[in-house]
């Protein structure tokens, strides 16, 4: 077992000056886990330190914060308790609601890599409930040895996921360790201990090797999975990029649509529609024109949007459009979105103008703010500009505008002030506005 865990940590690139957190629920799993991390220690060199949840659910809540306490002091290992409170309304049940709120707590440890105890047995139990729930590939891939980390979060390590209970079990005892044992465990009205106190055993008892084998499931989906994304990320580019054209994504097949639109969400850290929500939006989409913009949610905080023939994805809570000066960066973000600024010889703001301003900014439209667009033709108000152009109500106040000092000078989905257009053989400048691109992509 301790060589299963060293081979884990080589994988993942863990070596010396690494930061490693073991999580410790005070189970006989996350306390082998401790036992075995300290013990590879001196040798690999990474530095080692435990977090406990305390949930607050258990009237031995904090008797077994004391336990993962006594734990760490025996080893010499830093340890911290993380109070959470669980959200009693959750969609997801009790359960659920008690893992959200643990990986929320987790993912804020400042370390290089979180540490889970999770074995075969756990990863079996994950793929039952997630089949029974309806999970697609991804879903029934369950749980990684390794994840990289994200922005925010560290990465995930589970060394023990292909040793099982009982090899655990038996281990623990071999050498007199102490855990505890959580009397939730065995209440049968969760579904995840259902599985494990009478769904699993009666495979086993007809099935020896169901636990292996059902392991070996999740590796052929994880193996899909990683197929099914790079098919996503190739249909990505030829559809743009970072934002695509809608008639390149209505090019796909349907499967190929949805699958582009689950794997970008994944991308964004977002949970994948339901599969009604999904094919309503696809539905939608495939009647989407450059002059019929599109907004439709996906029910899970995301809406797919189309404006102009182009295709993307954003939240739906209110998006800040905080106002940033421009000092000549190729991009800006700006709500959830990017502006690039594309230079290019006679196309978009003359660059000679725009240095006789004292300050650029981009920012958002201005109450009874007009623009002119070409000489000869009246200043108009931006509300009748994006009337006649058939900017989507729910866009006017998040579109960017350049104010060259106090005067507007281009607009996205608008176009530019002709008071700062650039002549044809004259350095330029063309903003272009991304709303579907997350800043730093």
């Amino acid at each position: 077992m301790l060589a299963a865990v060293a081979q884990c940590l080589r994988r993942a690139g863990v070596g010396a000056g690494a930061r490693l957190c073991c999580a410790l629920s005070g189970g006989v799993d996350s306390v082998v886990l401790l036992e075995l991390l300290h013990r590879l220690r001196p040798e690999v060199g990474f530095s080692l330190e435990a977090a406990h949840v305390h949930h607050g659910l258990s009237p031995n809540a904090s008797a077994w914060a004391d336990a993962c306490e006594a734990h760490c002091a025996r080893l010499g290992v830093p340890f911290q308790v993380l109070r959470v409170a669980v959200d009693p309304a959750h969609s997801g049940g009790p359960e659920a609601a008690a893992r959200a709120a643990r990986h929320a707590a987790l993912d804020r440890v400042p370390c290089d890599w979180m540490v889970f105890g999770h074995h075969q047995d756990d990863q079996a139990e994950t793929l039952l409930f997630r089949l029974l729930r309806g999970a697609g590939v991804a879903g029934a891939a369950a749980m990684a040895v390794s994840v990289a980390a994200a922005p925010g979060r560290p990465g995930r390590l589970r060394p023990l996921l292909g040793q099982r209970r009982a090899g655990i079990l038996a281990w623990a005892r071999r050498e007199a360790l102490s855990w505890v044992e959580d009397e939730s465990n065995a209440d049968l009205r969760f579904a995840r201990n259902m599985l494990r106190h009478r769904v699993l055993p009666s495979l086993e008892a007809a099935f020896p090797s169901a636990v292996p084998m059902l392991a070996r499931a999740c590796a052929n989906f994880a193996e899909a999975e990683g197929l099914l994304a790079d098919l996503a990320e190739l249909d990505a580019q030829m559809c743009g990029g970072r934002v695509w054209r809608a008639s390149s994504v209505l090019g796909l097949s349907v499967p190929r649509q949805a699958n582009l639109l689950r794997w970008r969400l994944r991308e964004y850290g977002a949970q994948a529609p339901s599969r009604g929500r999904l094919e309503e939006a696809l539905r939608q989409l495939a009647t989407a024109t450059d002059v019929r913009p599109l907004r439709v949610a996906l029910g899970n905080g995301w809406a797919c949007c189309v404006y102009r023939g182009v295709l993307w994805l954003e939240g739906v809570e209110e998006v800040s459009v905080q106002a940033r000066e421009w000092r000549g960066e190729a991009a800006l973000p700006w709500g959830g979105g990017l502006v690039r600024f594309e230079c290019g010889l006679g196309v978009g703001l003359s660059r000679v103008r725009l240095q006789e301003a004292e300050r650029l900014m981009l920012a958002a439209r201005a109450p009874g703010v007009r623009l002119q667009l070409a000489p000869g033709r009246p200043r108009q108000l931006l509300r009748k500009l994006c009337q006649e152009a058939g900017v989507p109500a729910w866009l006017r106040d998040r579109m960017p505008v350049l104010w060259a000092d106090d005067a507007p000078v281009w607009v996205a989905g608008i176009g530019i002030a002709c008071s700062h257009a650039c002549a044809p053989d004259e350095a330029g400048v063309m903003p272009r506005w991304e709303p579907g691109a997350r800043a730093g992509a």
